[in-house]
């Protein structure tokens, strides 16, 4: 069983906390922080203030207590395709894995590790930042699995090599597992995995023995897999209690909790709340969304 970290007391920047409440917009509410309409347990508020639960909030004649609260969190899958690029925005006007997504409120769409352009397959993004960072530190020993197909038959001693490790310019890199997965001719597959996320780290360890990747696809990321019936520019989210498992898998508890405003008193509730009715619905200009899925993850057995 995992053992989950001790929590550490929450804070948020001021006026982040407030827009998620639906008190205006960040850039606007720091336009009102600077001209000093906004208090903080009574105090004029300035820029680069935070807020931790059992402050209180007084803005627009109406009082807010800040409380910590469970968060509804959303993850999915992506199949990303070649000639997308990880980034939220590319200086080369390429297309990102971000534009397919649906659209969310009050969060973003973080990226679980990343995938060079030419790479395809199993991509994970969630509004659970928390969760996001755990996986991808290398402390939390989440493995990455890739699909390779490889131009040339490596030899037994090349890929005992690429088991045992071999010194790249950033340091030295191994894959933890190597199996064969068919393949004739010039090219033959290989099921490869990696405990970290480095810099095209897959190709450039094959490229150490002399061999060229002409294919790299990820098909497995820690205990999330790649479903076989989700196709290239597709989504599928997953649902609540999947996400609640990928988090106890690292040793989070189950639910993510943050900050949020609690109404106390004066004239403004009504307000905040109009405000937010008025907040964009999703999008429906995405890629497609699966539903009827098979279960796309497994937890994973205890490390030894």
């Amino acid at each position: 069983m995992s053992k989950h970290k001790t929590p550490v007391p929450l804070t948020d920047r001021l006026q982040k906390v407030m827009a998620s409440a639906g008190l205006g917009s960040r850039r606007a509410l720091e336009k009102r922080i600077e001209k000093g309409e906004v208090l903080v347990n009574g105090n004029p508020a300035a820029l680069g203030w935070t807020v931790s639960a059992n402050d209180t909030i007084d803005f627009e004649q109406t009082r807010w207590a800040v409380i910590n609260q469970e968060l509804q969190q959303r993850s999915l899958i992506y199949n990303k395709p070649e000639g997308e690029v990880t980034s939220r925005t590319d200086p080369d006007g390429r297309p990102t894995v971000f534009d397919r997504l649906p659209t969310v409120r009050n969060a973003r769409w973080i990226s679980v590790g990343r995938l060079d352009i030419n790479t395809t397959g199993l991509l994970l993004l969630t509004t659970d930042g928390e969760l996001a960072h755990t996986m991808m530190h290398p402390s939390s020993n989440v493995d990455r699995e890739y699909a390779c197909r490889i131009r040339g038959l490596p030899t037994a001693e090349q890929l005992e090599a690429l088991r045992q490790g071999v010194q790249l310019a950033d340091g030295e890199a191994r894959f933890s597992d190597i199996q064969e997965a068919g393949g004739s001719g010039e090219n033959h597959w290989y099921h490869v995995t990696i405990m970290e996320g480095r810099n095209r780290e897959v190709r450039r360890l094959w490229e150490s023995q002399g061999l060229l990747v002409s294919r790299l696809k990820r098909v497995r990321y820690g205990a999330v897999f790649l479903p076989k019936r989700l196709r290239m520019g597709e989504f599928s989210e997953i649902s609540a209690r999947e996400h609640e498992i990928l988090r106890e898998d690292v040793g989070l508890p189950a639910t993510s909790s943050g900050l949020a405003l609690k109404f106390v008193s004066g004239p403004g509730k009504k307000a905040a709340a109009k405000r937010s009715r008025k907040s964009p619905s999703p999008s429906k200009k995405t890629a497609t969304k699966k539903t009827g899925r098979k279960k796309p993850f497994r937890k994973r057995s205890p490390r030894r």
